[in-house]
């Protein structure tokens, strides 16, 4: 990951100004994507002069990394509370909770999922290589983590392939939530104007189909 773009000048501002900055910019990179996102508007929405914005970061497309480095420790640090809540519970009550957590993050912090919709879906966006291993990266960490207790624990069929599963969960999760934000895709399930009683129905079936594939 790139280093981090927010100048000095930023880091010593007052918290809620801190706050009142980063969530112009991702409102405007969000809604209307890299390209089209206009700095002015981002100014104008935060309250602050455009030359302000200057002494904050180098330019725009420091601007856009830092927003995305922003939105990433909020993912970890939801989803490291939920892999430390859930540490002595079986590996597929884990893998719910998990998916849920990613639902309700989602539903909480709409621009921030649209922002990596955006970014995975526009080839022509700074950094998106960078970024979307980077996301994939976690997955592959956290979706590890849960893997390795539980087959420390005897929760997988002997000879699960490692690398598949983690493939496959992240395939899964990352499928479940988009079809969640946008209706688009998802023509079966129904899932962005599901009730919270159908979310958690989909998720016990989703994952009880992989539970048959892979318990021990």
């Amino acid at each position: 990951m790139r280093e981090e773009a927010a100048l000095s000048t930023f880091r010593r501002l007052p918290p809620d100004k801190q706050e009142r900055v980063l969530d112009a910019a991702l409102a405007e990179f969000a809604d209307q994507g890299y390209h089209q996102a206009s700095l002015n508007r981002v100014v104008a929405q935060a309250g602050i002069a455009k030359g302000s914005l200057y002494q904050y970061f180098p330019n725009k497309e420091g601007i856009f990394s830092y927003i995305f480095q922003y939105a990433l420790k909020l993912v970890r640090r939801t989803l490291t509370t939920v892999k430390e809540e859930t540490l002595e519970e079986n590996f597929f009550v884990r893998l719910e909770k998990s998916l849920l957590a990613g639902v309700a993050f989602s539903r909480e912090h709409p621009r921030i999922f649209s922002l990596y919709l955006k970014i995975q879906f526009d080839k022509n966006v700074p950094f998106r290589e960078e970024f979307l291993a980077a996301v994939r990266r976690h997955a592959g960490e956290y979706f590890g983590s849960l893997v390795r207790r539980a087959q420390s624990r005897g929760e997988l069929r002997p000879g699960v392939p490692r690398e598949a599963t983690l493939f496959l969960l992240d395939a899964v999760f990352d499928r479940f939530l988009q079809a969640v934000a946008v209706p688009a895709l998802d023509v079966t399930l129904g899932l962005h104007r599901a009730t919270d009683a159908a979310i958690h129905q989909h998720v016990r079936e989703l994952v009880g189909l992989l539970k048959e594939g892979l318990m021990a």
